[in-house]
């Protein structure tokens, strides 16, 4: 068994290793010395190995056990099935520290015990590997690519990020463009770009360019984002834009058979290409003209019908740019009448109705009903009713005997409808004797226990001047006033002149003394219930300056 030696002397260099703290094994060029030691410990290598007791006694700093650990490697190694000469190449690096290659020596003669150990520790289990995370996976389509800025020798082109990025982040984009009629994608840019925007330089005019825009991150790349069609390399003399007059800037209402002239004025060079769309769709040129001008657009409705109600979107484009606006146009007429109209109830002379809506609102909404009646004598009917807003209503003031009829038109903001609803029923007011029975009303109970709506106040006074104490109370029937000092009821004493009128009780006390100090209430009671409220009074005494002196 040539290889076990090898794994018992180097044991304690691996208990060393173990023990040094994790920044000492940085000098790595250690073991790039180690050919020119091999020659050097052939002959005085196990001569030196004597002084081994001399150095154990004394350990090494975790700077001299570094070595050490280093060499422990190829003795592992030796451990595993390695050539037996490994323990000679390992103990080299040592040999050059002079303290560390005894310490490597030292444990030949103690090969018995260590041997138990370094084959326990072979033993042990490895740590087992984490968990990988999940393989990143690569981002949406960039969204919205669209032209910036283009001239005769550049390109500008923005868009917007993925819908989806995911957890692995995003790196940046790469542009890529192609001329038209071609395959041969070239990537514009030599590293990617973080922005939401590129210029492509160094283009030659009249070329016609395909781009498209990739999202990379950890996944690899995404889907391109293209843009419509190719974009002509050229210098534009004007952007297109759009110029809606203020007065077509909101919703335009017009009535059913009005002439319908609108004039868009617009800005483009060269001369822009202009589109008409309604609701999505073009629009039906046997019914709107179009003509176009490189100034304007005006579309032109001859005679207005509803189906000409609707969202019109003119498009001016001047190559890859483009401007859109949007007009609403309503064309709107009276409305219908009410779906139907029911007489609800009659008394006295009164007759109650109910109506529905009418099917046809003339493309508006409603704005309110006219209600009218008529005599089933004399057939001629009143307005009773205008702008009215509910769908039912109370008719009053009929003539007693007399049968009458109801109409009701609907109205918007064009007009009343032409046609009205006529109720079915006849309200015929009986002839039948009124007695007129006045209401009876109970008699109100205006009783009401005392309650003081402002309480006393604490007071301070001074001794020789009269003061006055307030404060005032409601209650039905009229309460009883009472006043009290210290819980002792103030009865007819001169001192005090006691007050109550509409409301307001007082208690004047005449030239106070010291002694008439207190606690002060004021209780008023009836037959249902009583309060009371209380106040401080405090009766100063004036020390003159000249009185100090003499005392």
């Amino acid at each position: 068994m040539p290889g076990k030696p090898a794994p018992i002397k180097k044991s304690p260099a691996k208990k060393a290793a173990e023990k040094a703290p994790e920044p000492a094994p940085q000098p790595e060029p250690a073991p790039v010395e180690a050919p020119p030691a091999e020659a050097a410990p052939v002959g005085p290598a196990p001569a030196e190995a004597a002084p081994a007791p001399e150095v154990e006694a004394a350990p090494a700093a975790p700077a001299e056990d570094t070595p050490a650990a280093e060499g422990s490697a190829p003795a592992d190694a030796t451990e595993e099935g390695a050539d037996s000469t490994t323990p000679t190449e390992a103990s080299a690096p040592a040999a050059e520290d002079g303290a560390a290659a005894p310490v490597a020596d030292a444990p030949a003669a103690d090969a018995p015990a260590d041997a138990a150990p370094a084959e326990a520790a072979a033993v042990e289990e490895p740590p087992k590997a984490p968990t990988p995370p999940p393989p990143a996976v690569p981002t949406s389509a960039p969204l919205d690519v669209s032209v910036d800025d283009v001239n005769d020798s550049s390109l500008t082109i923005k868009w917007n990020a993925p819908e989806t990025i995911g957890d692995s982040g995003l790196d940046g984009y790469t542009i890529e463009y192609c001329k038209d009629g071609t395959k041969d994608w070239v990537v514009a840019q030599e590293e990617l770009t973080p922005a939401n925007s590129y210029c492509i330089k160094n283009l030659t005019a009249g070329d016609l360019l395909h781009v498209r825009v990739v999202a990379v991150n950890p996944g690899g790349r995404s889907e391109p984002g293209t843009l419509a069609g190719a974009v002509p390399i050229r210098e534009i003399g004007e952007r297109p834009k759009i110029r809606i007059p203020r007065a077509l800037r909101t919703r335009i209402v017009k009535q059913v058979g009005e002439q319908i002239n609108l004039v868009i004025p617009f800005l483009g060079k060269p001369n822009p290409v202009v589109s008409w769309l309604k609701d999505g769709q073009p629009v039906d040129t046997k019914r709107v003209s179009i003509r176009n001008s490189d100034r304007d657009s005006i579309m032109f409705v001859r005679t207005a019908e509803r189906a000409d109600s609707g969202v019109y979107e003119i498009t001016v484009k001047v190559d890859s740019f483009e401007d859109k606006a949007t007009i609403t146009l309503q064309i709107v007429e009276r409305p219908g009448n009410p779906a139907s109209v029911k007489l609800v109830d009659t008394w006295g002379f009164n007759a109650a109705l109910e109506w529905t809506p009418p099917k046809d609102n003339g493309n508006t909404e409603i704005t309110g009903y006219t209600v009218q009646k008529a005599d089933r004598k004399t057939g001629e009917w009143f307005s009773v009713l205008e702008h009215y807003h509910r769908l039912t209503a109370t008719v009053s003031d009929l003539i007693m005997g007399n049968s009458y009829i109801f109409r009701v038109f609907a109205e918007n903001q064009v007009g009343i409808s032409e046609m009205s609803t006529v109720t079915k029923e006849v309200a015929t007011i009986q002839k039948t004797g009124i007695v007129y029975m006045p209401p009876e009303y109970p008699e109100h109970d205006f009783s009401e226990a005392p309650k003081f709506t402002t309480p006393l106040n604490d007071r301070a006074a001074t001794v020789g001047y009269t003061t006055k104490l307030l404060c005032s109370v409601r209650g039905s029937p009229k309460p009883k006033i009472e006043w009290l000092k210290n819980r002792v009821i103030i009865g007819d004493d001169p001192k005090f002149r006691k007050i109550s009128n509409q409301g307001i009780c007082s208690l004047e006390i005449r030239k106070p003394c010291t002694f008439d100090g207190g606690v002060y209430t004021c209780i008023a009671k009836n037959a249902q219930g009583e309060a009371a409220v209380s106040c401080k009074l405090e009766v100063k005494q004036v020390i003159l300056p000249g009185a100090e002196k003499d005392k």
